[in-house]
């Protein structure tokens, strides 16, 4: 039985030309290797499992090799060559900086780097996940890494780019391996297959390349478990089954439930997809990433985002036609913020159920609309209406004259004629603008002492009779009803009243047990500033604190008395004669020592036979 070798060591590439998506790399080195342009120092950085190793040992096997074609390729047939292959080239050392991270470590590796090599032109160190060498073995590698000897080549490699000491950065040539794409790993996979007689969908391969998110190694690993599982033998089915993804064939059908707002087929559905095993969490994800490929299908400029297999792209772009963006947008809010709060919900299940609650009424609740080219949101009603006002029936015998004003205007109810004409009016006034209404509601409610001047309408100049106040309209018609009560003008600041509200106060504050606040009401100082404005003066900060304890209380008796909310006071500290400070607390440490050790000779004596010191 042969030794199983996995595929992601077995298709390890062997030259740059069938590294895999990272062409912008590879040739930069070969054409370096042409002319003669190599750097001392190389630094390979990107994510895992894109070719940074592989490329740095084809490098290090490349610029060994005695008989290099005109392509900038390795010969794989020199002796070179060969001993790398088998894995006893003296001049490539590779050295795994996770394990090996001390300054001991490198200071070893500096040693070594003395050596001329035995055979061939360079010798090659291989540094792999530097990143993880202490700060200390970075400043041992500063000198040798800047200035090595010129047979000496290093390669660095690491998955953390923002780890590495900028002195490091400084002296390398630094190269930046991206993600390799979803189209170069099928086409890989499907090669490897190729040559392993394995039968394989290509739908199957692509939910490998989507899983394994840009990492060849990754999808090698899961092309492996996968052949194991099915018997060599790759359907869409068993993968799906295998990786534990949840099939877009059900999101497809949920969103065509809560499209159509029907709740219960919707929740029936995320019960089945529970039942599965699917924790809510992979639902809200998988929703939220099904959603956003149906937003970037809405135009056709953008569909070359779409991450999903090539069987599901034309329903896609059916979907996109039939969901408006305005949905698709509230819909991704509404989900990201349930991903973010999924963690801290109690009951996870419940949690989803709402997130899907809402998508389901999202249609009739939220609308988006553009507003000076500007997204805004707006929350719909069962119907548009003007601002609501309260229906009021005018006061008989009320006209506005042409600068908007209220008058009343009393006349003999007894003619037909009058009588006919003052309603004609009233009702000509009521219709003309429901704002005017209002007033007149206001102006009842608010009657004030002085009358208003009364204006006779341009229809009624002629006529003659005696003219009362809106007030005296009010006492006459509904004097029996309401009790009608003059709104009374604010006062200014008076020293008496004020004097009086105050002394008040602080029989309050002693009827209620406020004894030390009621001191301090007994004895305040009070000055009027201004009409609105006045001070109390205290004797001291305990005596401010308990003022401004009671401020608020105090200001409501002052309001009400002086019918004036503007009235504010402030309050100041008298300055009083100099407290006489004990001598204890005027002296420091070393002073209270001082007067003691005067006062106790043998506490001196003690110190100095003791060799004591004394901190201060």
């Amino acid at each position: 039985m042969d030794n199983f070798v996995v595929s992601a060591r077995k298709y390890r590439p062997q030259n740059f030309n069938t590294v895999v998506g990272q062409s912008h790399i590879t040739t930069t080195l070969k054409n370096a290797i042409l002319n003669n342009h190599l750097a001392h120092a190389f630094l390979f950085c990107g994510p895992r499992g894109v070719g940074k190793t592989t490329c740095a040992r084809i490098l290090a096997k490349t610029i060994n090799c005695t008989n290099i074609t005109k392509e900038g390729e390795a010969c794989n047939t020199c002796d070179s060559c060969t001993s790398f292959e088998k894995g006893a080239s003296l001049n490539i050392h590779e050295l795994d900086a996770a394990s090996n991270n001390s300054v001991d470590d490198i200071r070893t590796l500096v040693d070594q780097v003395r050596f001329a090599p035995q055979a061939g032109k360079y010798k090659v160190y291989i540094v792999d996940e530097v990143h993880m060498l202490s700060a200390s073995a970075f400043n041992a590698f500063l000198k040798t890494l800047e200035e090595p000897p010129a047979h000496a080549i290093f390669i660095l490699a690491t998955t953390e780019k923002h780890k590495i000491l900028p002195t490091i950065l400084s002296r390398c040539q630094i190269f930046d391996f991206k993600r390799i794409t979803s189209n170069d790993t099928v086409e890989h996979l499907e090669e490897i297959i190729g040559k392993e007689h394995i039968k394989a969908e290509r739908n199957a391969l692509q939910l490998i390349a989507q899983k394994s998110e840009g990492c060849m190694r990754d999808a090698l690993s899961i092309l492996d478990k996968i052949v194991s599982f099915s018997n060599g033998e790759l359907t869409y089915a068993n993968t799906l089954e295998h990786l534990n993804i949840l099939d877009e064939a059900y999101f497809f059908k949920l969103i065509n439930f809560l499209t159509k707002q029907d709740l219960t087929g919707a929740m029936l559905l995320f019960d089945e997809i529970n039942q599965k095993g699917f924790e809510g969490d992979m639902v809200l994800e998988g929703l939220a990433s099904f959603i956003r490929n149906i937003l970037v299908c809405k135009d056709p400029a953008s569909a070359g985002l779409l991450e999903s297999i090539e069987g599901w792209k034309d329903q896609y772009v059916n979907t996109a036609k039939e969901i408006s963006t305005p949905y698709l947008v509230s819909a991704l809010n509404i989900l990201n913020e349930a991903e973010i709060q999924f963690k801290m919900a109690r009951n996870k299940r419940l949690h989803v159920e709402m997130a899907l609650i809402k998508l389901n009424f999202l249609a009739q609740a939220i609308e988006l609309s553009l507003d000076d080219n500007q997204i805004v949101k707006k929350k719909l009603v069962d119907a548009q209406y003007p601002i609501r006002l309260k229906k009021i029936v005018p006061l008989s015998n009320s006209f506005v004259n042409a600068e908007a004003k209220l008058v009343i205007e009393t006349k003999d109810t007894n003619s037909p004629a009058i009588a006919a004409n003052t309603n004609k009016s009233t009702s000509n006034i009521a219709s003309t603008n429901t704002s005017t209404s209002a007033n007149i509601s206001a102006s009842a409610a608010n009657v004030k002492a002085n009358p208003i001047p009364v204006i006779p309408p341009a229809a009624s100049s002629g006529d003659t009779g005696p003219k009362k106040n809106l007030l005296a309209v009010l006492q006459q018609k509904y004097g029996k009803e309401y009790d009608i009560e003059e709104v009374k003008e604010s006062q200014p600041l008076e020293m008496q009243l004020l004097k009086t509200c105050w002394d008040e106060y602080a029989i309050y504050l002693e009827a209620n047990a406020k004894h030390a606040s009621s001191g301090t009401f007994k004895v305040a100082v009070l000055n009027i500033i201004d009409d609105i404005h006045f001070t109390v003066t205290v004797g001291a900060l305990t005596a401010q604190k308990f003022v401004e304890q009671e401020r608020m209380s105090f200001l409501e008796k002052i309001w009400e008395a002086f019918n004036n909310r503007a009235i504010q006071f402030d309050i100041l500290v008298e300055a009083g004669e100099k407290e006489d400070v004990p001598l204890h607390m005027r002296l420091n440490s070393k002073q209270k020592y001082e007067r003691i050790a005067e006062q106790f000779p043998l506490v001196s004596a003690l110190k100095q036979r003791c060799n004591l010191e004394i901190y201060f």
